[in-house]
């Protein structure tokens, strides 16, 4: 069990995303779950928790940086394919 950061709602691992701090400072979306990082957070599959996370300055808290303007429009584009 995992806690989305947008909604604070608990729910199986499988049923979130989860996103990565890569090591050249880099956030972005890990749809394996595998991927190296030293740090993660989890997202529900849906833009709306992605679009909450990002105006809500979630995942600039949860990494410790703030979130370049590149990786946010990414990440919104990865779940943009949820809803």
């Amino acid at each position: 069990m995992r806690m989305c950061i947008a909604t604070r709602t608990v729910h199986p691992k499988r049923d979130l995303v989860r996103l990565v701090r890569t090591e050249d400072g880099h956030i972005v979306v890990d749809p394996t779950g595998k991927r190296g990082g030293s740090r993660g957070a989890y997202l529900c599959k849906s833009r709306a928790a992605a679009e909450l996370a990002i105006r809500q300055k979630r995942l600039e808290a949860v990494f410790g940086q703030p979130l370049s303007k590149e990786d946010a429009e990414a990440i919104l584009a990865f779940f943009s394919q949820f809803d």
